[in-house]
């Protein structure tokens, strides 16, 4: 499927990408361009669907709210805030014009006592102090950037992360977590229960395709899957469920796991070991340059094995392709990872 070439089917899928960090905000940005309007514009015209095909009707990004580090942190120290860092990165990613207003909220300040901080970050908490909810800030700010999209933190709740370690240690805060040399056994929020907003549920279940991933195995995507009701929300949707795997393991998060045991992982913390949460698993098979390959080698990284037969085994459909994009790092190729899902959410019916 391509924009310049696939016929406009007409604006008519509710689509839902679930995670954080960066892998989140790149997939944005290629579902961005099949969005059908923004909210608050008036509709494309034919000639708009025509050059990029208008298949989606509502996208809508559950975002992590986690984060205890960099600016983050730092603002969520200060003003018991929950972080703004994934969620202005998905606001960027889902601006109407990337130019201007997108560069001021990812500007950040190199010296001074703001330091660190972005100007995106700091914007989210000055609106979060004048109407005393995040989750509000957060359309508010997604108005102005005239995002194609809505943001929506799994919870309005300030959480922090704990994991259990192998060494039976209890580490607090995903910094630590990520930090620790110990693999990861368990993960937890405290408090334990916790509620998503209302918005969160109510898209999952009017939505025809939602993502998993990509993004860091456990600090971007399980911590969505511990929020009360999201996972029976993910298992009881008819919509198309694909988890999109990343391209390599992670230090101190998936360091040789395969593919199949990063899902056996999110379907552990889910809950979901005998209830499907996904239907297909999209897997990169394409070769990495040795270049990229030896300068990821370095910390102990390497492409995530392809374990088809055992994904099939877990009741999960494995699709296979090159989905890449090389550049100074590794990313996923979000033009060719959208097409495919895409394809897979107009072709799939339960």
């Amino acid at each position: 499927m391509s924009p310049a070439t696939q016929p406009n089917p007409g604006p008519h899928l509710r689509v839902v990408a679930i995670g954080g960090g960066t892998g989140l905000s790149t997939l944005l940005r290629g579902l961005k361009r099949y969005v059908a309007t923004p909210p608050g514009t008036l509709p494309p015209s034919d000639s708009q669907c025509k050059t990029t095909p208008c298949t989606i009707r509502d996208l809508a990004a559950i975002v992590t709210v986690t984060d205890d580090g960099g600016s983050s942190g730092r603002l969520r120290e200060d003003f018991k805030m929950l972080p703004p860092g994934d969620v202005r990165n998905c606001m960027v990613a889902l601006s109407e014009d990337e130019l201007l207003l997108s560069r001021l909220f990812q500007f950040r300040f190199t010296h001074g006592d703001l330091e660190g901080h972005s100007f995106g970050n700091l914007f989210l908490a000055a609106l979060s102090h004048i109407t005393g909810d995040f989750a509000q800030a957060v359309q508010m700010s997604s108005q102005i950037l005239a995002t194609r999209g809505i943001i929506y933190p799994a919870t309005n709740t300030d959480v922090t992360l704990a994991a259990l370690m192998d060494d039976g240690s209890l580490v607090r805060g995903e910094t630590n977590i990520t930090a620790s040399r110990q693999r990861i056994v368990q993960l937890m929020l405290e408090p334990a229960k916790v509620d998503p907003l209302p918005g969160v549920l109510e898209a999952i279940s009017r939505a025809d395709l939602i993502t998993v991933g990509p993004g860091s195995l456990y600090t971007s995507l399980i911590t969505n899957l511990l929020v009360q009701g999201i996972p029976e929300a993910l298992a009881g949707s008819r919509a198309t469920r694909v988890y999109v795997c990343n391209l390599m393991t992670q230090a101190n998060e998936s360091l040789g796991l395969t593919a199949s045991q990063h899902i056996e992982k999110i379907l552990t913390h889910a809950g979901a070991t005998r209830t499907p949460i996904f239907d297909y698993a999209l897997i990169n098979t394409a070769p990495i340059s040795p270049t990229l390959l030896e300068q990821y080698a370095r910390e102990g990284q390497q492409p995530i094995e392809p374990d088809l037969d055992r994904i099939r085994e877990l009741g999960v459909e494995p699709i296979t392709g090159n989905f890449l994009h090389e550049g100074d790092v590794l990313r996923h190729d979000y033009d060719k990872v959208t097409d495919r899902l895409l394809q897979l959410a107009l072709t799939h019916k339960k």
